[in-house]
């Protein structure tokens, strides 16, 4: 064989393993395995300032967020997949009044347009217990075929809290068909009281059973076109405005009321149920179409 048909095949060769490479790659980072399973969903944020803490409200991002993040599932009909919604999941943190409750609003308006079960909220400021509970019994349904899919969309402490009672119970081998989705290292780490938890340590109470889908932060904050943060320009979102269905022009509002044009969380969901984590508004709206419903 000469040294240019040597030189050749090694380059067919090299270049046959760089495109397997490169298909496996994409395959690892986009394929979740989720097939239409159970969703739950733990989101942050406080219904009353919480004063024993350096930053005494939470991002306000989920009053938009929420909404986004339903519509996602509503539009692809997944509503009876929601098995478990709780936010304002700062454990500790003071109830507030319910009419300035933020949060229950963006919940409450979103269960109403769109057909969620209202028996699967919770806002954990004053329904902990029955949260935890709630989410424990869920885990515990967790099998091989019926995996649950968590979006942590807040802070570690109330799903510590949740693992530990399903732990207490002697179904520890449960968590091993539990997915947990992720895109914020704040949120997997950061402590409002000394005595939380964070995710790590989340994870160690499971013994390591519970599997972690990291994915990159959905803020580009500095880039308006790209992911689901533009700080306060809204125009990203301007098609929301004006659009025929009412319960469009109502997230709008929501994302407004936050004061932040920023739903970032919303893409957690997006990239479980689209296998996209590179959604921005322009998806969204494509996404939507004419209506939600």
């Amino acid at each position: 064989m000469t040294k240019q048909l040597i030189t050749k095949s090694l380059f067919n060769h090299l270049l046959y393993l760089f495109i397997a490479l490169i298909s496996f790659e994409t395959v690892a980072n986009n394929n979740n395995n989720n097939n239409n399973n159970r969703i739950a969903i733990t989101v942050d944020g406080n219904s009353a300032p919480d004063f024993a803490h350096k930053w005494p409200t939470g991002d306000p991002d989920d009053i938009g967020a929420t909404p986004a993040t339903l519509a996602i599932m509503a539009k692809l009909k997944l509503q009876n997949k929601l098995v478990h919604y709780s936010y304002n999941n700062f454990i500790d943190a003071p109830a507030g009044p319910a009419k300035d409750n933020q949060m229950k609003i963006s919940a409450e308006g979103s269960i109403k347009r769109w057909n969620f079960d209202s028996t699967r909220f919770f806002d954990v400021t004053t329904a902990l217990i029955k949260a935890k509970k709630q989410l424990a019994e869920e885990i515990n349904k967790s099998t091989a075929n019926d995996p649950l899919y968590i979006i942590l969309g807040g802070l570690a402490e109330f799903l510590y809290l949740t693992v530990e009672e399903v732990v207490k119970n002697g179904n520890i081998d449960a968590l091993s068909y539990v997915h947990v989705i992720s895109h914020s290292g704040f949120n997997e780490n950061h402590l409002r009281r000394k005595n939380h938890r964070t995710w790590n340590e989340t994870l160690a109470l499971s013994e390591n059973r519970m599997k972690y889908i990291k994915i990159h932060d959905q803020n580009d904050c500095n880039n308006k076109n790209n992911l689901w943060c533009s700080k306060q320009d809204y125009s990203p979102y301007a098609w929301m405005k004006k659009h025929p269905d009412e319960s469009v022009r109502w997230m709008y509002s929501r994302i407004v009321a936050s004061g932040l044009a920023d739903i970032s969380d919303c893409g957690m969901l997006y990239y479980l149920l689209v296998n996209d984590k590179n959604g921005n508004p322009e998806k969204f709206q494509e996404f939507i179409g004419n209506s939600v419903l």
